[in-house]
């Protein structure tokens, strides 16, 4: 998901960083009808600085996408070096369901801002690679991280769409008794 930008200062990342929380929180929550003041107000910023990075909610909703997904697959390292292997990726799914949540508030918008078929398949690809890093000795031979990333985005669309986190979580370990040798 390639980005052209300059380097921001220290601070004006620490800014940035925090509006995309508060806007990935926001759009979770409320979708794409979150409100830009309440994310400045939640990120402890003025609206004048999100308007001077994020000039339209599109711009913002697009950053937070591109944000959400760098944050989960950069987790995966981490978590495989902090977690057993099987609760490592089971942490990763639940993450992955928050993120779809996410996505899910921002849907509409999304559809018009990210129309790049490249881009889109490059997210793919990102995901596939951070769940393959969690795939270990202790998965069945054979799967394919792909297979999973579909098997987790059906979940993500049941649970979401009732608005059934439990029913993520109940579907995961469904998942991966099924993954497990």
């Amino acid at each position: 998901m390639p980005e052209q930008r300059r380097k921001l200062r220290a601070d004006a990342q620490r800014n940035e960083d925090r509006l995309l929380v508060a806007a990935a929180a926001a759009f979770g929550r409320d979708g794409a009808n979150a409100s830009v003041k309440d994310i400045a107000r939640e990120a402890g910023v003025g609206i004048g600085t999100l308007y001077r990075r994020f000039p339209s909610k599109e711009l913002l909703i697009e950053a937070t996408y591109r944000h959400e997904v760098r944050r989960l697959c950069d987790a995966a390292p981490d978590l495989a070096a902090e977690l057993p292997p099987v609760e490592a990726l089971r942490t990763w799914m639940e993450r992955f369901i928050d993120f779809m949540a996410t996505k899910y508030g921002m849907g509409d918008v999304l559809r018009v801002v990210l129309t790049d078929e490249g881009e889109r398949l490059e997210t793919r690809a990102m995901l596939a690679g951070a769940i393959a890093s969690l795939i270990t000795v202790e998965v069945r031979p054979g799967v394919d991280a792909d297979d999973v990333l579909l098997a987790l985005g059906g979940i993500s669309l049941i649970a979401t769409s009732e608005n059934r986190r439990d029913l993520a979580v109940r579907l995961i370990d469904l998942l991966l008794h099924g993954l497990l040798a």
